[in-house]
């Protein structure tokens, strides 16, 4: 089992379309359990507020950041010396229950860190089951 992850990757090359890039690798959450709220400290290095949005959709918060960056350096004659683009997207998504709204999301970003406090749903009681019986 421990060549598995190798062969994945190998796969995965096959696959991979270099024009678009959408990776989860750059959004590390630590999730806790705090005051009936939950936390989620996620990382975002080098986002900008402006570059994240958030929406809830059916039970489920969506979390996408993505940035363009087209860096190019010239010489004092204006001849390009250098030119680098970057597109790139990162989404997460997590299942909050049906029951929270919008305005009970809070979120802050500080540092290339997105903070965001839910209020735990309340866990709704599953039914027993009830057999008929049979005469």
């Amino acid at each position: 089992m421990k060549f598995l992850p190798a062969i994945d990757s190998l796969f995965d090359d096959l696959f991979h379309d270099p024009f678009q890039h959408v990776s989860t690798e750059h959004m590390r959450t630590d999730i806790v359990e705090k005051d009936g709220n939950y936390l989620l400290n996620m990382e975002l290095p080098g986002y900008k507020k402006e570059d994240i949005q958030m929406e809830l959709k059916d039970g489920y918060l969506i979390i996408n950041a993505s940035k363009d960056i087209n860096n190019e350096e010239k010489d004092e004659e204006g001849h390009v010396i250098r030119r680098e683009r970057y597109s790139g997207s990162c989404t997460r998504n997590f299942y909050v229950g049906d029951s929270i709204k919008e305005e009970d999301i809070k979120a802050s970003f500080d540092n290339g860190e997105l903070k965001i406090s839910i209020p735990k749903d309340t866990i709704k009681q599953v039914e027993q089951k009830r057999y008929i019986p049979i005469e």
